[in-house]
């Protein structure tokens, strides 16, 4: 609580500072600092079994309950992940910020948005829950509307307050759902209380609706792609790689934790939603040009892989499965971590070219590696970890996952026995979608050649940002190699959420990891990146050694055109065309209408690809047009005369009392 308290101090701080220029050096030292502490002191907690249950109450907030908050070893984990992400962030604000032309309105909010997601982690009892998630909301708001005045990011900004208001609204029905007659908002009573089938299914329900709508579960994603991309870029990496688990954490506290045991319908309805939103937010990001838009898509499609896992953990522990339970939702808190790591970095690298550059959109980059040369390999770890190549820690998480998928024969439902392997299939396919938009977007933006003046003249960002990007390409590297030390210090979480665990790791020879039983399978990350080094390193002595020395240059292949104008490049649009020829009409409406001159025209010829978000102008589109129509139609009422005014009042009260006296 005193890092909370002191990151609160530096926001208060940054408001007196914000006109210095040594505001944004002081702010981003401070809450680096303060960030570092905070990690260390959580992976102290969770490693060591000090995060037993501690608890702080405030005399503040209801005044018969006060606020509560408490550390466990679940909210150790997830202030391991809020906090590393702060620091990372913190770190690469000191060289970012410097480009900051309203920095008064980032510094204060940015040390605030980190108070406020600790502080939801710490939360123990409903009031000071919703408090804390309200507080996160508007600080992450401000930020989103930092650059106000750029086009599209005011509407960014409304839409993302208007689903935050929503996803409040359906948490706080949820608390008191849980709550019940008695009033009893506090956690350890709503967990001591029994709830029935129908509040359950009902909680459930509002969580989806109230977490899944912060974390960007689909169909209640649509303000991602927008907010992500309006907010400085150490803010994006934020909000995608950090403030997207707050959610999660909310959803796995209230149903794995305070409903008690599941039903197994439950899982099936998490499980669904899960591999429905990792299919569809990588499509959408398969088809985007612009970097951050893109890596928000990406947001919402990792968001899916985890609920699914977490709707696999549900579906084995509604059968008493406590090992494979464990087993699925080890996966998922380790994709968590995971996502943090390769999404901050990306997102990272996507603010050192628009740093560099000003660009966002890849089909005006290309060439960034010869003029970017650390911040590519940066971006090309960042990109192998997030299409769960090995031997990075994005291809461990996704192989748990599917290894706990692997084991869905056992369970007695055949629904489940149906519908695990669909959703497997889903993630399958998100899996190879991903490695696919990874390519493309590594390519278009870093490879070939600059495609704009602006990507001829980029240059390399300054040391700050470079050492966050490296901190967590090593990371991602790290978890990658040495799974089973991640693995065993989350076995405090599932013991103590699920009563179970998986097999320890640190007993496997080679630092191998074995998920069940080393009959079925096993993994080692640390032979397999000695195995690639190995076969990479023969594999260059043997072309140096025996190819020819002579140094050949040509033109670069022009696809079949004389003319070397980097326009006639691969653009992404080509690279993703046989991806929307397949999915185009189902998922995004698309149509391409070619505009042929006749003959003895000499304009060129043109294709236009027309693309519709078939979910915005499904369900968004006629609640706005409702909510328009109706705001003009009430604006008449401002215009009444004093005698149509009283008329109304008095026909009101007549109204209110005939309903007194009927209801009487």
């Amino acid at each position: 609580m005193s890092c909370v308290a002191t990151l609160l101090s530096i926001a208060i701080l940054a408001i007196a500072l914000s006109r210095s220029r040594l505001a944004t050096a002081m702010t981003y030292s401070a809450t680096l600092a303060i960030c570092a502490v905070a990690w260390f002191a959580s992976i102290y907690a969770l490693i060591s079994g000090n995060a037993n249950a501690s608890t702080v109450t405030l005399p503040i907030g209801l005044p018969w309950l006060g606020a509560h908050f408490r550390l466990d070893a679940l909210a150790s984990f997830f202030l391991i992940v809020v906090n590393l992400g702060g620091a990372a962030a913190s770190l690469y604000g000191l060289g970012y910020g410097r480009h900051e032309e309203a920095p008064q309105r980032v510094l204060p909010f940015f040390p605030a948005f980190l108070a406020g997601m600790n502080l939801v982690v710490l939360a123990d009892d409903a009031f000071s829950y919703l408090l804390c998630w309200e507080f996160m909301s508007l600080a992450s708001w401000a930020l989103v509307m930092a650059h106000h005045r750029e086009a599209d990011n005011a509407k960014a900004g409304f839409i993302y307050l208007v689903m935050a208001s929503f996803g409040t609204l359906a948490l706080l029905l949820a608390f008191g759902l849980l709550a019940g007659p008695a009033g009893e908002y506090g956690f350890a009573a709503i967990r001591a209380a029994q709830h029935t089938p129908y509040v359950a299914a009902l909680v459930l329900i509002l969580m989806l609706l109230g977490a899944g709508s912060k974390a960007g579960l689909v169909p209640l994603h649509v303000w991602l792609p927008l907010a992500h991309p309006a907010a400085p870029s150490h803010v994006s990496a934020l909000m995608s790689g950090v403030m997207t688990k707050v959610a999660i954490y909310g959803f796995i506290r209230v149903v794995f934790d305070l409903l008690g045991p599941p039903a197994w319908p439950a899982s099936a309805v998490v499980l669904f939603l899960g591999g429905i939103t990792a299919v569809t937010g990588i499509l959408y990001a398969m088809m985007e040009k612009d970097l951050k838009r893109l890596l928000a898509y990406s947001t919402i499609e990792n968001v899916g892989i985890i609920f699914a896992s977490l709707g696999l953990a549900l579906a084995f522990q509604a059968n008493g499965l406590k090992l494979l339970a464990a087993l699925a939702f080890t996966a998922a808190l380790f994709h968590v971590l995971n996502h943090s790591f390769f999404k901050s970095l990306l997102f990272f690298g996507a603010g050192a070219v628009l740093m560099s550059t000003g660009e966002r959109d890849m089909e005006k980059l290309g060439g960034l590696i010869h003029r970017m040369p650390f911040t590519s390999f940066a971006v090309l770890v960042g990109c192998v970890a997030i299409s769960a190549l090995p031997p990075f820690n994005g291809f461990v998480s996704e192989w748990l996952i599917f290894q706990a998928m692997l084991q869905s024969p056992d369970l007695p439902q055949w629904a489940l026995k149906i519908m695990v392997p669909a959703v497997g299939a889903m993630l399958a396919l998100a899996a190879a979608l991903a490695a696919a938009c990874f390519v493309k977007a590594y390519g278009i933006a870093f490879l070939g050649r600059p495609r704009s003046p602006t990507a001829e003249s980029a240059g390399e960002v300054d040391r700050y940002s470079l050492a966050a990007m490296f901190i967590l390409a090593a990371l991602c590297l790290a978890a990658g190699i040495f799974p089973g030390l991640v693995i065993d210090a989350l076995s405090p979480i599932t013991t103590e959420i699920l009563g179970g665990r998986m097999p320890i790791q640190a007993n496997e020879a080679w630092l191998s990891i074995v998920p069940i039983a080393q009959g079925r399978s096993s993994y080692n990350g640390l032979l397999v990146m000695v195995f690639i080094t190995i076969s990479a390193s023969l594999a260059v002595y043997f072309i140096h050694r025996f190819a020819s020395r002579a140094l050949r240059r040509g033109p670069a292949w022009g696809c079949g055109f004389s003319d070397p104008t980097p326009a006639a490049q691969y653009s992404g649009g080509s690279f993703a065309q046989p991806i929307r020829r397949v999915f185009g009409t189902l998922v995004f409406g698309a149509r391409d209408h070619v505009e042929m001159p006749p003959p003895g025209d000499v304009r060129p010829a043109r294709l236009r690809i027309e693309m519709h978000d078939l979910i915005w102008e499904g369900m968004y589109a006629p609640i706005r047009h409702a909510v328009s129509s109706s705001s003009d139609r009430l604006n008449r009422l401002q215009f009444l005369t004093i005698r149509q005014y009283l008329s109304l009042v008095f026909a009101t009260l007549v109204t209110l009392l005939l309903v007194l006296a009927i209801w009487s």
